[in-house]
């Protein structure tokens, strides 16, 4: 039987060391996830608690197919969904007719510099509409029909979204990389 097996097993007899040793295990991977679709490191906290609860819960449930940790990110996920639309109006901000594209891509000389955690801030600065669709369509591989109901939103408000959180992205990233060559500079 698998080590992972085990502890499972464990958690659904009530084991509290087998219990602490998974949260151990998987709680650092899934705050990062907490941490995408969250405003602040507080909200990402909360949002980790309420999703672990949920997996000690549903536990029995897990099949022990597929990835597991694909399992209780899915959890996460929806549990940053709950809360996010428990709080925020999801009504299109923009036609997606009116949106303008940038004239062109971004030379990748404009990333260079541009380290993981710097990118995981700009994303956070996303205002949350925003911040929503594109970490579900871009980091989790929703389409814009799977957004849209996950969201309560039309796909045409979930393309419009994710066109404008693009735009925002491009603008502060060459923003923080001129900032930062400048910087280094002098």
């Amino acid at each position: 039987m698998s080590d992972i097996k085990q502890i499972i097993l464990g958690c659904l007899d009530g084991n509290r060391r087998d219990q602490e040793l998974l949260y151990r295990r998987h709680s650092s991977k899934l705050f990062a996830v907490c941490l995408q679709y969250s405003g602040n490191d507080e909200e990402a906290r909360d949002i980790l608690q309420e999703g672990f609860i949920k997996i000690f819960e549903n536990l029995h449930h897990y099949k022990h197919e597929g990835s597991f940790e694909g399992w209780m990110r899915r959890i996460v996920v929806n549990t940053a969904l709950e809360k996010f639309r428990s709080r925020h109006n999801l009504y299109r901000i923009d036609d997606i007719d009116t949106i303008t594209e940038p004239e062109s891509d971004p030379d990748n000389e404009d990333y260079a510099g541009l380290e993981a955690i710097d990118l995981l801030y700009i994303i956070r600065e996303l205002p949350p509409k925003y911040r929503m669709v594109f970490n579900l369509y871009a980091i989790e591989g929703y389409s814009h029909k799977e957004i849209g109901k996950m969201l309560h939103i039309s796909e045409g408000t979930s393309k419009s979204n994710l066109s404008r959180a693009r735009i925002i992205l491009q603008r502060r990233v060459g923003s923080y990389t001129g900032l930062k060559k400048k910087v280094v500079n002098g």
